[in-house]
């Protein structure tokens, strides 16, 4: 049986695969959908790396799935424990010898810049939140119906900053088998930047569907059929 290891990204929690969790296991597929601590501003990438492999345990024959700025987590994790495969979803790909800072200030076709008026200025702790709810709409929730995207935004929680201002820990990325799966209309990362580094950083597999940045909401059925896929492949 393959476990399904799901890692959300910033703002998010292990609620936003609840529609897609019944459709991986009515496919005989065990599904893990950690909680990341990404509200504690004292916890960096490495951290989340830890609970991931906690929440696995003992599993084997994990695919290992992260989406957007849990890319940063899922190669700490391959590093540290036997992973089958690693599926980059609409996912930031950390560069080695940099911190995610770094690739957001020197690398301006990685991300979409509209999204950064929708977010607070850091607060105490150093966390940002999602203050501008229709910008929120239309960069991460796109293509989703509007009861999907606003009970989403609901949910939205404040991300700290401490684990992108880290360098990435490895100097090399681990020797997983991996593909990036991209979304045509992603609205936050840019889905021409991804080809290009899914191909040169990661020598990964690329998928193309249709759709935004979170397909888990809005493309269920299609993102199940993607990773059923890559599960069945020997």
């Amino acid at each position: 049986m393959t476990t399904f290891a799901l890692v959300h990204g910033s703002w998010h929690g292990a609620w936003c695969w609840e529609l897609l969790t019944p459709l991986l296991e009515q496919g005989g597929h065990e599904v893990v959908a950690v909680e990341l601590p990404s509200h504690d501003p004292s916890v960096s990438f490495d951290g989340y790396a830890e609970v991931v492999c906690a929440a696995l345990d003992v599993r084997d024959d994990v695919v290992l799935v992260g989406h957007s700025m849990a890319g940063h987590t899922i190669p700490l994790v391959a590093a540290r424990r036997p992973v089958r495969h690693l599926v980059y979803l609409c996912a930031v790909v950390p560069e080695v010898g940099c911190s995610l800072a770094d690739q957001m200030r020197d690398d301006v076709h990685m991300l979409n810049p509209m999204y950064a008026p929708g977010l607070s200025e850091p607060d105490a702790e150093l966390r940002q939140r999602w203050v501008d709810h229709r910008l929120a709409q239309s960069v991460l929730f796109g293509d989703c119906a509007d009861d999907v995207a606003h009970a989403a935004i609901e949910r939205l929680r404040p991300q700290a900053l401490y684990p992108l201002a880290n360098r990435f820990a490895l100097d090399a990325f681990p020797a997983t088998p991996c593909t990036y799966v991209v979304c045509n209309d992603d609205s936050l990362v840019n889905p021409d930047w991804s080809r290009r580094v899914a191909r040169d950083r990661l020598g990964a597999d690329v998928v193309e569907m249709p759709g935004s940045h979170s397909p888990f909401l809005s493309r269920p059925a299609q993102l199940a059929d993607v990773l059923s896929a890559l599960a069945n492949d020997p």
